[in-house]
């Protein structure tokens, strides 16, 4: 059976519009008009629900407001992660001058993208993927989307299948019934012929015999790699840093200790303002424990996003309870075996139960030591993801150039990680792909959440627009005339318009930025 429901009329909704339809409790639909047509998609983002009506419709296609995901507004197929699957897409019809929808009895919240079936009859190479990260497991999805039907192997050191890293700092730790983030399905990757071995860690690579050897013993030869291990928590290197209770958080092992620990403790020192220790702290805030932050700079965030909104979220953090000892280091960890307090260099002694490690990552590639793709601060890419002949590489461990300046950088990004997965793997099935766009990351700390669009090591002076400490903002980072990067929080229609403006321009004028959000 189907049923049907009359949307809009006609005149409602002019080109290039769009209109959000609640049908249930459940189930919103999206009205698009585009070159004339009508198309009725699923109203919310398959990533994590956010609204696509709260987005933008721009150059036929739909940006997710949340985490900026994109999908074809005439077809609904994901264009843009973080997303990995598609909106469901309707029967529509005019009839008189209403805007009419068919759907089925259940109608579908997500379409998986139509992918190659594995045939190694048809196509018997194996292209391995070491690293089941954001880079890696939308490399492996993106093989099969553009018909791929030989072996993708993934290699992985950890225990587990794929999940959102992202989650982990964020609702996996805050939440103590939250579901493990896994990305997909044991069946799912079954089902697209993608294999998972996990407890392999790769410890070498001969690149000249295209063979990689594990630390269990077992080898595995390949005719296309991607290397996708990323990166894991730096340490402080200070006497005692081993004492049970003084942890880091990268991998769902790490919050799984971390969670369990937060059960039994009152108490916790984050040391470090990074976006993962001021995440974890509002996490563990929000859980109930007593948060104190030890960190040498002077506010959080302020090379990344300047003084102003460093204070931000400083006042948002002090005003939950959290107490700062920004200008500060730590000096050791003492304890009998277990961790009791934490001496700063100052000489301040804080006792705690717990301590979390929050001060920035390395790229991993000390596999790669006795390999002739050995680099040190990363892999070197060129705008393809590719190390040498037969090898890419992708995520927090690729240095790729910058598409504006062509110097290299590297950015330590769950979607750049993800695009760049794209990137890979199109060029692995003999494509002419590059990775050129607006980079983007988000942090959510207390629901205050802040996106960031571009790329800005340096800037002169940081427009703004709105007040940081009203918690409703968008900044412009500019250097010499251009803007090169955009940072906004309760701005999200802005922020989506940034994206597509910093991603189609090579640095553009204050002006001109400001006159395309004025017309936006």
């Amino acid at each position: 059976m189907s049923n049907e429901r009359v949307l809009a009329r006609v005149d409602e909704l002019k080109e290039g519009e769009m209109k959000e339809v609640e049908i249930s409790e459940d189930l919103t639909l999206l009205v698009v008009r585009v070159e004339g047509e009508f198309r009725v998609f699923g109203g919310s983002c398959p990533h994590h629900g956010a609204s696509l009506a709260e987005g933008i419709l721009h150059d036929k296609h739909i940006r997710c407001p949340w985490h900026h995901a994109v999908f074809n507004a005439k077809t609904g197929i994901v264009k843009d992660v973080p997303a990995l699957d598609s909106i469901p897409q309707f029967d529509v019809r005019i009839e008189g001058d209403s805007v009419v929808v068919t759907l089925p009895d259940a109608p579908p919240k997500a379409c998986t993208p139509q992918m190659a079936r594995p045939d190694f009859d048809q196509d018997g190479r194996t292209f391995a993927i070491v690293g089941t990260g954001a880079a890696g497991v939308t490399a492996a999805e993106t093989l099969r989307r553009e018909g791929f039907q030989g072996r993708i192997l993934m290699l992985t050191r950890e225990t587990h299948a794929p999940y959102d890293r992202t989650d982990l700092s964020k609702p996996y730790l805050r939440k103590p019934d939250a579901k493990k983030p896994f990305l997909r399905s044991g069946e799912f990757y079954k089902e697209k012929g993608i294999e998972i071995v996990t407890n392999h860690e790769v410890t070498r690579v001969d690149s000249g015999a295209r063979r990689l050897f594990c630390g269990n013993g077992k080898q595995v030869s390949y005719d296309q790699l991607l290397l996708a291990t990323g990166a894991l928590p730096r340490r402080l290197g200070v006497p005692g840093e081993s004492l049970k209770n003084v942890l880091v958080l990268r991998s769902l092992d790490d919050c799984e200790t971390l969670r369990a620990l937060a059960e039994q403790q009152a108490r916790v020192v984050v040391v470090g303002a990074s976006f993962i220790a001021m995440e974890v702290s509002a996490a563990l805030v929000e859980r109930g424990l007593s948060v104190t932050v030890v960190a040498p700079e002077s506010v959080p965030f302020e090379q990344t996003l300047g003084p102003e909104i460093g204070r931000m979220y400083q006042k948002t953090h002090e005003a939950k309870g959290v107490t700062f000892r920004l200008g500060n280091q730590v000096d050791c960890f003492e304890g009998e075996g277990k961790l009791a307090q934490v001496l700063l260099k100052g000489g301040e002694a804080l006792e705690t139960d717990l301590a979390v490690l929050g001060v920035g990552v390395e790229p991993v590639t000390g596999y790669l030591e006795e390999s002739a793709l050995s680099q040190k601060g990363g892999v070197e890419v060129d705008g393809s993801q590719r190390v040498t002949d037969g090898v890419y590489a992708a995520g927090d461990m690729a240095r790729f150039p910058d598409w504006r300046t062509k110097e290299p950088i590297r950015i330590e990004h769950w979607r750049v990680a993800q695009q760049q997965g794209q990137v890979a793997a199109r060029n692995m099935v003999g494509h002419s792909s590059t990775f050129q766009g607006a980079p983007f990351f988000w942090t959510n700390q207390y629901f205050v959440i802040t996106s960031y669009v571009g790329f800005a090591k340096q800037w002169d002076e940081i427009v703004f627009e709105g007040d940081p400490s009203e918690q409703r903002f968008v900044a412009l980072y500019v250097k010499g005339e251009r803007v090169l990067a955009a940072a906004g929080c309760a701005e999200e229609r802005k922020m989506c318009w940034l994206s597509e403006i910093l991603g189609a321009s090579e640095s553009p004028t204050l002006s001109t930025v400001r006159q395309q959000l004025r017309n936006a």
